[in-house]
Order: structure tokens, then sequence, then C-alpha cells
């Protein structure tokens, strides 16, 4: 009974944001492809792609469908998951792993953010979930599910996270509003909030090898969490087993968060 309860086989999710093999998102796309998932993905740029199809082609998916999408368009983004629905007929759920801020307003003092820099780290890691769960919503026939990617930088202050900080805090507050507009059409919205990996992302960071020293000491695991541990709870999100849970923020950190 749980593993019917639990398996995604056959379902049509789309997977946003993979970079690398070691992206959250990859880790999730795998976990995904292991339950029988039906994954579809989508990419930004032309140089991604080719990352992208070498990945599943050495995972043995090269025939998974791939789409460009800008989640800075509106139209792009449409037309992706207009695409995506024109093949697939129903989407069941969308992992949705997209943010972006610009180096500079990571790297200097929080006061020097630009307006522009603001703005845009807004747009591509906050609003991009709400234009997504618009484009994808004629789709998602059967209700579903949409999981987001934050980080413990949305409600604490954490050095050098800055305007990102800011832009996951919008991301929460998006997804509860979400959660609470489409929830009429049994779609649910939720967020992971996962502790620090070692990702493309996570590079940018000044001090992430102090942050993972740090979580080592102070999480009550004592130890930092792995790719594997995000994407196996992103599944439970996903999956039939989570269906009363929706607008929360889940936090996958060796339990860092509750500490002082």
């Amino acid at each position: 009974m749980m593993d019917n309860l639990l398996l995604l086989k056959d379902k049509n999710i789309v997977v946003m944001g993979v970079a690398n093999d070691r992206s959250i998102a990859w880790g999730i796309a795998k976990r995904l492809f292991d339950v029988g998932a039906n994954v579809i993905f989508t990419y930004r740029q032309e140089r991604s792609l080719k990352k992208l199809q070498k990945q599943l082609e050495n995972y043995g998916h090269a025939d998974a469908l791939v789409v460009q999408c800008d989640v800075n368009s509106d139209e792009s983004t449409k037309a992706a998951f207009d695409e995506i629905g024109s093949k697939v007929g129903v989407i069941h759920g969308i992992v949705h792993s997209v943010a972006f801020a610009n180096a500079e307003d990571l790297h200097n003092r929080f006061l020097e953010t630009t307006r522009d820099g603001y703005a845009f780290a807004q747009d591509t890691s906050a609003y991009s979930l709400i234009s997504t769960a618009k484009a994808a919503h004629p789709y998602m026939t059967e209700g579903g599910s949409i999981v987001t990617m934050s980080y413990l930088g949305a409600e604490r202050v954490l050095d050098g996270y800055n305007v990102m900080g800011v832009a996951k805090a919008a991301l929460e507050a998006s997804m509860r509003y979400l959660a609470a507009d489409i929830g009429q059409d049994n779609i649910r919205v939720n967020a992971i909030s996962a502790g620090a990996i070692r990702t493309l992302a996570a590079k940018g960071v000044p001090s992430f090898n102090t942050i993972l020293h740090k979580i080592e000491e102070t999480a009550p695991l004592k130890r930092n969490v792995q790719q594997d541990e995000v994407a196996d709870m992103t599944i439970v999100m996903l999956s039939h087993l989570s269906r009363g849970v929706t607008g929360e923020t889940i936090y996958i950190d060796a339990g860092y968060n509750i500490m002082g």
C-alpha cells in the first residue's frame, strides 16, 4: 500500500533549474527517474542544454523531453508549458529550482545593492514561481504538487547571502499565497529549505565553507545534508504521501534551523 502511495510512476513532473550533476534539481530528477516518473526538463541557455543532455545520456535517459524556458519572460514561460502540455497532456508536478542574483550584489555590502540587481534577483528567484504556476495551471487538471527550493537566508541574515536572502523571503511568501489561491484546484505548493550543499549556486556565496563547518558544529545531527536527502523529501512532497500538506516550508538541514 505504501509503495503505491509513494511511487510517482508515469506521472509527468517538470524539473526546472538543473545546472550540473551537483545541482539539487539533478538529485531530485534522478530520484524521480528511480520511482518511474516521466521527467520533463526546462533549460534557459544553450550551454545549459548541452550539459543537461550529456547528464541525461550518462544516466540512460537521453530521450527525456527538454524544453527551453527563460523564466524572466512571461512569453517564454507560457510557450514552454504550452509545449509541455501539448506533448504530455497533464502536468502532475513541478520542481522549481531557479534562482539568480548578480555577483556584485552578493559580494558588496548589502547597503550597496543596486536597484536593478534587487529587481533582477526578485524577478528570477521569486516572481518566476508565480509565472511558472500560472503557465502550468491549465495543464494541472488532475491537481498536483509544486515544490520550490528556498534557504535559511529567507528568514535569517546569513553572511554573504544579501539580496538573495530577500528574494528567498519573497519566494516563501509567494509560495504561501499561491498555496492559498490554487488549493481549490487541488494543487499544493510547498518550499524545501535545504541545508548547505556544494552546488554551483553555493559557490557564489563568499562564506560558504565557513557555513558548512558551522552547521557541522551546531546542527543537532552534527553533519551537513546530502543531495539525495533533499531529493528524497522532495519526492515525498510531490507524492500522495504529503496530500494534506500545502503552504509549508520544509527544512532539510540536519536540524540546524532550530538552533539559536
